[in-house]
């Protein structure tokens, strides 16, 4: 029902504006219980048990940070006083909160509920969970100043490593997309305190990209990876540009992802912390091989001379070419 879609939409950019716009944790936390109550009946529309799954899956996991992320706010106002979000000084709370977040948005070790959640949803719902979900327990991060620098980047390199381990054994697009978020976030994190603006161009860059991800996988209707290996039928020209764009994600030079791991690295090696940037480095190897993976499936059937490949095609869907024509060019030429 269109109505009720557009007023489910509604909540979800209410919930996320009023997070950004306060400066009470009181106020925080509701935006970010609003957010969750706005796309449960999103994932669960389609009334499948897998769907099903999913939905209580994340609604458990969100109600216990939305939990966690109160009694933290409630300790820290009991012990100092103040509600303010700029305000944080006791170092419990501010673990407590962190912790919190990072169970919000999917860092590892706190990342467990993200893979099996995005497989039970549709694309469309998965992209929004990817990317609009993340905006609100991002804006709190951002604002949290004095945590301590340790718990920020062990949640970073933890997830930087689990997003590159976690995706090498996935057959399922989504599982993939999943684990590759993960490790995306674990890169913000890491420069989150020494660097807020280059986390924000990170976030960017990573919305983009995945945004073309999912329009790319939904227009192809391929949610694994042998379906790619047959999508050169459906769509060629963009099966010809889907490599890149996953490549892209995996951060290569000349392509756009390249462009917030370099500034990041090099951020990192200012800060005296050469060895964690190694790490990171080689974690983004791990994740190049699953994307070079889907890539290769990709490319090995597009022949010039095959049958399907002079078959005549067309866009099954209009409203998807402009997002989907946006997308893709911002992620493969910005740099």
């Amino acid at each position: 029902n269109p109505y009720i879609l557009v007023t489910l939409l509604f909540g979800l950019g209410l919930g996320t504006t009023i997070t950004f716009a306060s400066s009470h944790w009181l106020l925080a936390w509701m935006g970010l219980e609003i957010n969750t109550l706005a796309i449960i009946p999103l994932m669960a529309q389609h009334h499948h048990p897998r769907a099903v799954e999913a939905t209580t899956k994340y609604f458990l996991t969100q109600a216990t940070a939305a939990a966690m992320l109160l009694f933290a706010s409630t300790t820290n106002a009991w012990l100092t006083g103040q509600w303010d979000i700029q305000q944080m000084s006791h170092p419990f709370p501010l673990t407590l909160i962190t912790l919190a977040l990072a169970l919000k948005i999917g860092l590892a070790p706190m990342h467990t509920w993200l893979p099996e959640v995005l497989q039970g949803l549709d694309l469309t719902t998965g992209l929004v969970l990817s990317t609009w979900q993340k905006l609100a327990p991002f804006a709190l991060l951002l604002q949290i100043q004095n945590v301590n620098p340790t718990i920020l980047v062990t949640l970073g390199l933890a997830s930087t490593l689990v997003g590159g381990w976690g995706g090498l054994n996935q057959t399922q697009l989504r599982k993939v997309l999943a684990y590759s978020s993960i490790a995306h976030l674990g890169w913000m994190i890491l420069i989150l305190q020494y660097s807020p603006s280059l986390t924000l161009l990170a976030l960017l860059t990573y919305f983009v990209m995945t945004f073309s991800t999912f329009l790319v996988f939904k227009l192809n209707k391929s949610t694994s990876i042998n379906a790619l290996a047959i999508s050169w039928t459906k769509a060629p020209i963009l099966t010809s540009l889907t490599p890149l764009v996953l490549l892209s994600l995996g951060g290569l030079p000349p392509l756009t992802g390249f462009m917030p791991k370099w500034l990041i690295l090099q951020e990192l090696a200012k800060q005296d912390l050469a060895p964690l940037a190694t790490l990171a480095a080689l974690s983004a190897l791990l994740s190049l091989y699953f994307y070079l993976r889907i890539s290769y499936a990709m490319t090995l059937t597009m022949s010039p001379n095959n049958l399907t490949g002079v078959t005549p095609w067309r866009f099954s869907s209009p409203q998807l070419t402009l997002p989907l024509a946006i997308a893709t060019t911002a992620t493969i030429s910005l740099l």
